[in-house]
């Protein structure tokens, strides 16, 4: 699974451009499910079990990332952007990017010495900000770059410290490595799987998808907000890297089932899986799309605790990433036949 997600995340794909993620999830599940592409550009495929479940069960994660969008190229030459889903502006500055596959560039902002006042004190807002791709004239740079072309952050995926990894695209990248390890396993009953696209946009991707397979239960695999960091206090922390796979009972799109949210749990210390849940209301993923589709669908979120979420430099945990395995294959085998 990690060398999956090793592969997954140096992959460019910010939301509607999420092509090679698919081509590459496509290569490891080939011959092994039946799939198909839809005309969002979801992948839905569907793994033969030993036997056939009393209940569809679904699992899902999403294909995209967060990154920005060439709007204007500058007569310097320089690129004026915007963003691809949340990104905060302070994540931004001074970051080398990817313009398309090919044009390397460094997001700038103006120099300390030249700004006045409050600017001194803030972080610049992303129309603010500009993409150096080292050329002098606006005629230099659309020899290279087009208006609508993807930008994405640069960053290796290094492992280091205890257990930790470092990377881009974990969310939700490490969600699609879950699915394609499940897809290369003998599975005890028929599962469907869908890899979403346009999650950081508004789950644009998951209604499609949904009223496709038309599930009993779904299982979201997600990444989510882990701010366990100094200075921050406990009850704010939302989950911390080490304690085990996230289950919320609440996001800001979802209000989760209250005996799944405690059947996890439950079902977690049966199995010796570590698992927590969030102290924050906040965020969202597809769960919010899915759980009201159809005739309504009962939705579960297995999410892993990422710091730094949303940026070039996310942080996760490899004991955290085999309990998210861990209860996802758990749940799903509760759910066939519950």
């Amino acid at each position: 699974m990690l060398e999956a997600l090793r592969d997954l995340c140096l992959i460019n794909g910010i939301s509607g451009d999420e092509n090679k993620v698919r081509d590459y999830i496509i290569s490891r599940i080939e011959g092994k499910c039946q799939y198909k592409i839809d005309p969002m550009g979801n992948i839905l495929a569907f793994k033969k079990g030993k036997e056939t479940p009393k209940n569809k069960v679904m699992l899902s994660a999403h294909m995209d990332e967060v990154g920005f969008i060439v709007t204007y190229i500058c007569d310097n030459g320089c690129l004026k952007f915007t963003n691809v889903g949340g990104v905060d502006p302070k994540v931004a500055v001074g970051r080398a990017v990817k313009v398309g596959e090919n044009v390397s560039g460094v997001i700038g902002s103006k120099v300390l010495h030249l700004t006045k006042g409050d600017e001194e004190k803030t972080v610049p807002a992303l129309d603010k900000l500009y993409i150096d791709i080292g050329v002098d004239n606006k005629e230099e740079a659309e020899k290279l770059v087009s208006l609508g072309d993807p930008v994405y952050f640069v960053s290796d995926f290094v492992t280091f410290g205890k257990d930790k990894i470092k990377a881009k695209a974990i969310d939700d990248r490490f969600g699609c490595a879950i699915m394609i390890k499940l897809i290369e396993s003998d599975l005890p009953y028929d599962c469907n799987f869908a890899f979403l696209v346009q999650e950081e946009v508004g789950c644009r991707g998951t209604a499609p998808a949904v009223y496709s397979i038309r599930p009993d239960y779904a299982i979201v695999l997600e990444a989510t907000t882990a701010s366990d960091i100094s200075g921050v206090s406990e009850e704010n922390s939302v989950c911390v890297q080490g304690k085990g796979a996230v289950v919320s009972f609440m996001d800001r799109s979802t209000i989760y089932n209250r005996d799944l949210f405690k059947g996890a749990f439950s079902l977690a210390k049966d199995k010796g899986i570590a698992v927590q849940t969030k102290t924050t209301v906040a965020g969202g993923n597809d769960a919010g799309a899915i759980h009201k589709a159809c005739e309504g669908v009962y939705t579960i979120a297995v999410s892993l605790p990422c710091r730094y979420i949303h940026s070039g430099t996310s942080v996760g945990d490899i004991k955290d990433m085999t309990a998210c395995f861990d209860l996802a294959k758990a749940l799903y085998e509760e759910y066939a036949n519950a």
